[in-house]
């Protein structure tokens, strides 16, 4: 890791983990597999609509079992309002279909096999990793993406690569919170169309062109 970019990410780190909580959940779930299962549904939509949405579809299908033989007309119904519901409710159950035959009912815990579930690419993989099983992991979203663009943490533009690269400079045991507390602060303060500059506790490490 390189001297300067690990002196900087450490900075980065301490000062959000002063300001802010990387422990609260934004999407609601009472197990591993409902939160595989929310994070699929989250995909081009906010947590906010899926949200609205998982309480009727987990109160109903609760565990892979259920989900797996799930009628697809009744899931895209309760899924309707995250958008894509189609391919969104084929993708949730066979999901399921695979937890249930291939895994005994209990998500995977390797990158290789979460790739394997229908609607899972490595950003929902990355959370179920890390939240789930406490596993390295860089979590790729739009607002991570963003401020690491921002911050010079990264020149990439592919989310792959993003994560790639910035797996070689945070340390292991990091990852995972530096990815939460990076996204809170992308949500509350490094928005997209009018950052708060003016409030950014990041301020000092900041060289992006257009901040305030």
């Amino acid at each position: 890791m390189r001297g300067v970019a690990a002196n900087r990410i450490q900075q980065i780190l301490s000062n959000l983990s002063t300001t802010l909580d990387s422990s609260g959940p934004f999407l609601l779930f009472d197990s591993p597999f409902q939160l595989l299962i929310a994070v699929i549904l989250s995909a081009q939509t906010t947590d906010e609509q899926v949200n609205g949405a998982t309480p009727l579809l987990f109160s109903r299908y609760p565990d892979a079992a259920s989900m797996a033989e799930a009628p697809i007309a009744d899931l895209e119904t309760i899924v309707h309002s995250v958008g894509f519901f189609r391919s969104k409710a084929k993708n949730i159950r066979g999901a399921a279909a695979i937890v249930r035959d291939k895994h005994a009912g209990s998500i995977p815990d390797t990158m290789e096999d979460l790739l394997q579930l229908p609607g899972v690419g490595r950003k929902t993989a990355n959370v179920v990793l890390g939240a789930v099983f406490n596993n390295p992991a860089i979590i790729v979203d739009t607002h991570f993406k963003r401020v690491t663009n921002r911050l010079g943490l990264t020149e990439h533009a592919d989310p792959t690569k993003i994560e790639l690269q910035l797996a070689t400079e945070i340390p292991q045991a990091d990852q995972y919170e530096f990815s939460m507390l990076v996204n809170r602060h992308g949500r509350a303060t490094c928005t997209a169309r009018a950052p708060h500059c003016d409030a950014c506790t990041l301020y000092e490490f900041c060289p992006w062109p257009q901040k305030k």
